[in-house]
């Protein structure tokens, strides 16, 4: 019997961060998901071939028993056009990822099956229907992934020289905060799942990379855990990065072991400088008051800190821009990332704007924290695009740059002179959107449904509201009584 040949392919993002700027070379992969996919595909019954759509083209013309795509809400539409493409050849597809675990009944127009949530509890069964020639549409775990005994993520496929950081290690799945802009808890879970230690330790001792991201929704997210995979980091010669929430990251005890064993970044969600904003949205766990101090404490310790920061909350006003980005540049930020509030479909954030009417444009395509899909409560949206880009300019400005620039201290200075050149060159200079504020467009044909429906009653009363108010086609009906 021949070698069966499975395409996987990840539709380009036109995100700056996943497009080739420097030599040929984008700052993130974003195929961790595929590569955790094409882990569980037998390597002794198919062939896997793998497409980054942002740094090669896609070949139609290709000879394969089966595509599979995964893609966010932003590129999900390039996902739809590809999938057309393929299925008009006659060849089957899946589609994954966030957005088609939302979505299922929008997918399914364009694809054979929708895989919702975790692949590794169902590519066995997708590939036996495969085999049979008879995808069922519909493939869904009835449980989540234990997160034992999971199989490295096949790391050969990545074109290596294409990406500045591309080895994106998983040691958990699920994020108790809950906050209501956030897919990751009706993904997988507001309750933390855990891979063994052993398990990961020889994930990261063979992925081919010295350099690694920890790619955890919160790896600070509890305290005992973290503490266990640094210890078994330590005197590996490893170099990481991952993103945590601001509570364990002031713990010196955290910091003293994630500077002994390698990490030289944290990300971590600021999201805003506002107590009653971060309130207003689930984020109790971080204290503005506080933010200067942990940014200089996490300095103290050679580490760096990426802030992310969100516009356009309901009590975002014209000076809120301003205000940010002088705290940032004052209190010694290494980079900032400033994102325009996103509704994406399924989130608590999408439920309530759509309730109050505030969401204008269902394009997919600008649903990429760049584009203005909604309308601002305080401010026009004409004034959240010009403050968000002004943002930018002043925390990139070379002023800016060469204030913050590191002379002392042991943060790494080529790391840090790598991302403020990307954000510098891809916000500041790159950013120009053709029509950032978007036009008005029909609602879409079907609502999202959690693939984890909110354990608080009165969300998930909001989120049955929302899925009540339109009507359900027979097959999204079944998920939803299910969700």
């Amino acid at each position: 019997m021949r070698t069966r040949i499975i395409h996987l392919i990840n539709p380009q993002t036109n995100q700056f961060t996943t497009r080739p700027m420097y030599f040929g070379r984008a700052l993130y992969s974003p195929l961790a998901g595929l590569l955790a996919v094409a882990a569980v595909i037998p390597q002794d019954k198919y062939e896997v071939v793998m497409t980054d759509e942002n740094i090669e083209d896609i070949d139609f013309d290709l000879k394969v028993d089966m595509v599979g795509i995964s893609a966010m809400t932003s590129y999900v539409k390039r996902g739809y056009e590809i999938a057309d493409a393929f299925r008009a050849r006659g060849v089957p597809v899946v589609m994954g990822g966030v957005h088609a675990s939302f979505m299922p009944e929008e997918a399914l127009e364009h694809c054979d099956a929708v895989v919702i949530g975790e692949a590794e509890m169902v590519m066995p069964k997708v590939l036996d229907d495969m085999e049979q020639g008879a995808l069922k549409g519909v493939y869904r775990a009835d449980k989540l992934h234990p997160m034992v005994d999971m199989p490295m993520p096949r790391y050969d496929l990545v074109k290596k020289n294409r990406y500045v950081n591309r080895t994106f290690v998983q040691t958990s799945r699920g994020c108790h905060q809950g906050c209501t802009f956030c897919a990751e808890p009706l993904m997988n879970g507001l309750k933390f799942r855990y891979r063994p230690i052993d398990e990961v330790i020889h994930e990261v001792e063979n992925c081919g990379q010295r350099t690694i991201s920890l790619n955890d929704a919160d790896f600070f997210g509890t305290e005992a855990r973290p503490k266990e995979v640094m210890k078994a980091l330590k005197g590996r010669g490893i170099r990481w990065q991952a993103g945590v929430t601001s509570k364990l990251a002031q713990k010196d005890e955290m910091l003293e072991l994630a500077a002994e064993s390698g990490c030289y970044m944290l990300s971590i969600g600021f999201e805003s400088i506002s107590r009653d904003t971060l309130k207003s949205v689930h984020k109790y766990v971080n204290r503005p008051e506080q933010f200067q101090a942990l940014v200089e404490k996490i300095h103290s310790y050679g580490i760096m800190v990426f802030g992310l920061f969100m516009f356009g909350f309901e009590g975002d006003d014209e000076s809120v821009f301003d205000e940010t980005t002088g705290f940032n540049i004052g209190a010694n930020y290494d980079m900032c990332a400033y994102s325009v509030l996103t509704p994406y479909p399924g989130t608590l954030t999408w439920y309530q704007m759509k309730k109050a009417g505030d969401i204008v444009s269902y394009d997919w395509d600008l649903y990429d924290q760049g584009h203005i899909v909604y309308a601002p409560k305080k401010m026009t949206t004409q004034q959240l695009r010009e403050g968000h880009m002004r943002a930018y300019r002043n925390f990139y400005s070379l002023g800016s740059i060469a204030r913050r620039f590191p002379l002392t201290g042991a943060r790494n200075r080529l790391h840090w002179g790598i991302y403020n050149g990307f954000f510098r060159r891809g916000e500041v200079t790159g950013r120009g959107l053709e029509k950032p504020i978007a036009d008005a467009t029909p609602e879409p044909k079907t609502i999202p449904v959690p693939p984890i429906m909110p354990q608080k009653r009165e969300w998930r009363e909001m989120v049955a509201d929302g899925i009540g108010s339109m009507p359900v086609p027979q097959t999204e009906r079944e998920l939803r009584s299910r969700a």
